[in-house]
């Protein structure tokens, strides 16, 4: 419990430093806030001042960062500069279709990036070669390479699945982001696939997996509770990182499949400088890393009770 709390604290801290900086980005942007403000047209200097009376721009830059955190905390981002909207309902309208796809890709990740790196690593021959030159493929094709390629094949050549729309429903939703969900899932898969398919390598020559062989314990049991979870510590890692960084690439398929989340409007509001729009999602991928790294620093416990009675000696 002291260790949770302990990490918790941590990442309070990191969102805290990370707040200061996303909020430093604005002013540290060529030209002053309130030339942004007026988006290139010419104003009185009466209209400007009044500008900076609104927004506070008068007000000392520490005081400012202060107002602004405190109005975060309380769910209040400010409002677009573009549309003039609440920035908290702009972002809310476009959560759902990124935590969805980002849910669905990393669901893909588990299942195929460790299934086929454990099934590599027990099943030499054919299969093994196959998947090593997969995940080599996945290191090699990029992201949006192979957007257009899924796009291209199973969208407009075969029919299968629609290119672009996020759905309605839980059931056209997963139709429509299938492919969305494989094309960003891709690179991680062909990641996680070979570091499990090495983890679990090194992990069937350890002298516990040869004990527990030699004693006549059936292979599959070992398998499954001896060489597989202990191997599973390095694959988490690597899971973890690769989820945590789903959000992050997101923006790159969303553009590609034309979809309604925070990546694409990430983008359009860096191109159109709607920096409170891009202030709160910086945000929330920032507290999604956190959250994500918790979990999987959480994780080691329950896989290895090693690593837990380690920690609780260290509190």
């Amino acid at each position: 419990m002291i260790y949770v709390l302990k990490r918790i604290a941590a990442l309070a801290l990191v969102l805290l430093v990370s707040s200061f900086i996303v909020f430093s980005g604005m002013y540290l942007a060529p030209g002053s806030p309130e030339q942004f403000l007026v988006q290139g047209r010419t104003v009185t200097p009466e209209v400007l001042e009044a500008i900076r009376a609104q927004y506070g721009l008068d007000d000392p830059f520490l005081v400012r960062y202060w107002n602004w955190l405190v109005d975060v905390l309380h769910g209040d981002f400010g409002r677009s500069l573009i549309t003039q909207q609440d920035v908290s309902t702009l972002v809310e309208s476009r959560l759902p279709t990124t935590l969805f796809l980002a849910a669905y890709a990393a669901i893909l990740i588990v299942l195929f990036g460790v299934g086929l790196g454990v099934l590599a690593a027990t099943r030499s021959g054919v299969f093994e070669k196959v998947v090593v030159f997969g995940s080599n493929l996945g290191f090699a094709v990029p992201t949006f390479f192979a957007a257009l390629l899924l796009m291209a094949l199973f969208g407009a050549n075969l029919g299968w699945f629609p290119v672009s729309g996020s759905g309605e429903g839980f059931t056209d939703r997963v139709w429509h982001l299938t492919l969305p969900a494989i094309a960003l899932a891709f690179p991680a898969i062909a990641v996680v696939a070979r570091i499990t398919r090495t983890a679990v390598r090194e992990e069937q020559g350890s002298e516990h997996v040869v004990m527990a062989i030699a004693r006549g314990v059936p292979k599959r049991i070992v398998l499954a509770r001896h060489t597989i979870r202990n191997s599973m510590l390095p694959v988490t890692t690597v899971l973890g990182t690769n989820i945590a960084g789903l959000l992050a690439s997101a923006f790159v398929i969303e553009y590609a499949f034309t979809l309604d989340g925070i990546g694409s409007l990430l983008v359009n509001s860096v191109q159109k400088k709607d920096f409170a729009v891009v202030q709160a999602i910086a945000l929330i991928m920032v507290l999604a890393f956190g959250l994500i790294n918790l979990i999987v620093d959480l994780l080691y416990a329950v896989i290895d009770p090693r690593v837990r009675l380690a920690r609780e000696v260290s509190a």
